[in-house]
């Protein structure tokens, strides 16, 4: 008589992989969309900084009040931005009193940059 060894998974075993891996990927998902979120919101404020930056130099060596985020790329004060979603960065403008630059999100949350 011969003794035959069955190796492998039965169809149980493997479902309740199947099933574990799912959990997983469920519990995953919302994680790294957040995340995804919050370094997209990080990335769009960094860029907000730079424009703010530049409009700040550009009204001090050209004596300027206002200055658009147009206005500063084509006078070489800042490089162009690449945007992440749908924002433009070129609508913005910098005054010499202060203020606030806002820009949406691709996921629609509004980041704002004061200076």
């Amino acid at each position: 008589m011969q003794n035959k060894s069955k190796k492998g998974f039965t169809l149980v075993e493997i479902m309740i992989v199947v099933v574990i891996i799912g959990l997983l990927a469920a519990m995953a998902v919302p994680a790294f969309q957040k995340v995804r979120e919050n370094s997209q919101s990080k990335a769009i404020l960094n860029n907000l900084r730079q424009v703010a930056s530049a409009g700040q130099q550009y009204l001090l060596e050209e004596g300027a009040t206002v200055v658009t985020g147009a206005s500063l790329i084509t006078a070489e004060y800042l490089n162009t931005i690449n945007a992440l979603g749908t924002e433009d960065y070129t609508l913005l403008s910098v005054s010499s009193d202060g203020g606030t630059l806002s820009l949406l999100t691709p996921g629609g949350e509004t980041v704002i940059y004061s200076y």
